[in-house]
This record gives structure tokens, C-alpha cells and sequence, in this order.
């Protein structure tokens, strides 16, 4: 596409993150949202007032349909998220997924062939790999002037009713394997430049209303040595959140979310590694360049394809 010509955007969930990713857009120049797709009309009704987006409908097909919308971001339910992207890329639309990419291997792996085919731009919210803490720590590793030894991961939520990131009752039933360890499994792979080799999982007692493991613990091996250990819980009443604990050859660091510290907790200056704090933004930031640009974005569909492989022989241990 021209590299003038404004990005119209289709923003499918305008739920906790939909709102995070429309904050982020607003930063972004050459980009517009036209359009906002949500189960509950009146609360889209309010969001796209708010944001000044004139179309609204609760069927992702109405906004398919509009010939203007070049791209869609999808912040929908995880079970959604693998059939919403074949739908957008079948109209012709570049689409950001939300993480995770699907609910399943085969869903991975439907969308990764036909972006294939279709040669759009297709990319997954693996936002770790964007968040300057850990682009920090990317840039290190990149300069051979640090290596991973062990990543060290907590991933505590206190969720024992289904809640989103805004206290709000869910729709859906959050998962602590298909969701919040792919932030992790990917990033290590990432962040260790190796494939991951081996992998084990072992999970607590399974929820009798949720129906899901409410902990988790995964070990991890990279092809060049390195490991990590991830620690799920949505029993946690404490600090909520992700921490991830670096240790390496020539340092340690501590991440949370968009800051970075390090082993002796002292935080690292890390406002000049992007031209933003937001992971979101900057995520969003790499989607709408690589469509100028008609590359392949950083964390494309088929990039993070091996993390959903991994989580498939995690699940098939658990089992």
C-alpha cells in the first residue's frame, strides 16, 4: 500500500485490552479506527464515542464488509481468535490477534497457512517481545554482551471468579496454559535465540466451577543450554501480574511489564530503547509499519507458530 494513505483499522473487543490498543492508536499518525465490533451494543456505542469511531455493530462480518477497512486488531475471546483471523484475511484484511494466536495447534497452524497463501500481513500480540524492559534485554543478548542461563518466571493472578484485567465479569474462561504461559514460552525462545527443546508441565486441581487448573508449573530447555521455570497461579491474592527474572552469563535483571531492574533492584533507564513506554503501542506501531512496508512483521503468525506447538505437547502431558 501507499505509504500516505491513512490505515483503516476495524477493532474487534472493546473490552480491558481493546481499550489499551485504541489508547495506543491514538499515539500512532496515519492511522484511523473505523470501526468498533463488541458483543454488548450500548457499552461499543459508549467506547466508540469516546474515540470518535463513526461505525459499530456487534457481527465482525458488518465490518468485513466495509470496503475502506484495510486492517482489524481482534482483543475477542480467546476460543474466537483462530476463525476470526482466517475470517479476516479470507475478506483481505491484515489482522492483529490478540495472544494467544488460538486455543489449539490446528488453529495455529490454519491461520499461519493460509497467511501463506494470502501473503497479508497477519501478527499475534505477543507483546513481551515489544515491552522496552525486555527489547532491553533483546539488544544485550543481540550485542553478545549477555547470555541467559535460566529465565525465572511468575505469571499470579487472583482470579477464583471470572474476571478481566478491569474487575469485570468475563464472558469466557481465562487459561493459564493457552494464554498466559505463551507469553512466556515464546519469549524464551525469543529472548534465547534457540529452539525450545524440551518441556514439562505438571498443574494443581482443577477448578469445580471454572473447570480449569487454577496453577500451573512448566520447566523449559532451549537447544543451546538455557532453561526456564514458569510458576501460573490464579489463586494469588498478592501482587498481580508477571515477573520475569533474567539470569545471564554477565548480569541479572528483573522485568515488570515495561520496567526493567536489575538483580540488585535498581531500575534500568529504558525510555530511550523505543519511541514509547507502551508495549501495546508499540506492538500496534510494528502491525501498521509492516503493511506500509509489505514485510513481515516481528512476531507474525508464523514466528510464534513453535510456541503454540510447544503448548500442544504441554497440554498433551497434562492430559
Amino acid at each position: 500500500m501507499t505509504t500516505n494513505k491513512t490505515i483503516k483499522v476495524a477493532l474487534a473487543g472493546a473490552g480491558a485490552f481493546g481499550i489499551k490498543h485504541l489508547d495506543g492508536i491514538k499515539n500512532i499518525d496515519g492511522v484511523e479506527v473505523v470501526s468498533l465490533i463488541s458483543r454488548d451494543l450500548d457499552k461499543t456505542r459508549e467506547v466508540a464515542a469516546r474515540y470518535g469511531i463513526g461505525h459499530v455493530t456487534t457481527d465482525l462480518a458488518d465490518s468485513l464488509a466495509l470496503p475502506e477497512v484495510d486492517a482489524v486488531i481482534l482483543c475477542t475471546p480467546t476460543q474466537m481468535h483462530a476463525e476470526q483471523s482466517i475470517a479476516c484475511m479470507k475478506a483481505g484484511k491484515h489482522v492483529q490477534v490478540e495472544i494467544p494466536l488460538a486455543d489449539s495447534l490446528k488453529g495455529a497452524q490454519d491461520v499461519v497457512t493460509l497467511q501463506k497463501e494470502t501473503g497479508l500481513v497477519a501478527m499475534c500480540g505477543h507483546t513481551r517481545r515489544f515491552n522496552p524492559s525486555h527489547q532491553y534485554v533483546h539488544k544485550k543478548i543481540q550485542a553478545g554482551e549477555f547470555n541467559i542461563q535460566q529465565m525465572d518466571v511468575q505469571t499470579y493472578f487472583f482470579r477464583r471468579t471470572n474476571t478481566n484485567a478491569l474487575g469485570q465479569a468475563r464472558s469466557w474462561t481465562d487459561h493459564l496454559l493457552w494464554h498466559h504461559a505463551a507469553h512466556t514460552v515464546d519469549l524464551f525462545a525469543y529472548q534465547a535465540c534457540s529452539p525450545i527443546v524440551k518441556a514439562n508441565a505438571v498443574q494443581g486441581p482443577i477448578h469445580p466451577v471454572l473447570g480449569i487448573a487454577m496453577d500451573m508449573s512448566i520447566q523449559l530447555k532451549a537447544a543451546n543450554g538455557a532453561i526456564c521455570t514458569l510458576s501460573l497461579s490464579f489463586n494469588n491474592d498478592g501482587p498481580l501480574g508477571t515477573y520475569f527474572r533474567y539470569i545471564g552469563d554477565t548480569a541479572t535483571y528483573l522485568a515488570r511489564y515495561d520496567d526493567l531492574y536489575n538483580g540488585k533492584d535498581e531500575k534500568i533507564d529504558v525510555s530511550h530503547v523505543d519511541v514509547s513506554m507502551n508495549g501495546i503501542e508499540l506492538q500496534d506501531r510494528e502491525f501498521f509499519a509492516a503493511i506500509r512496508e509489505g514485510r513481515e512483521p516481528n512476531s507474525s503468525v508464523a514466528s510464534v507458530l513453535a510456541c503454540y506447538q510447544v503448548l500442544h505437547d504441554l497440554e498433551q502431558q497434562l492430559q
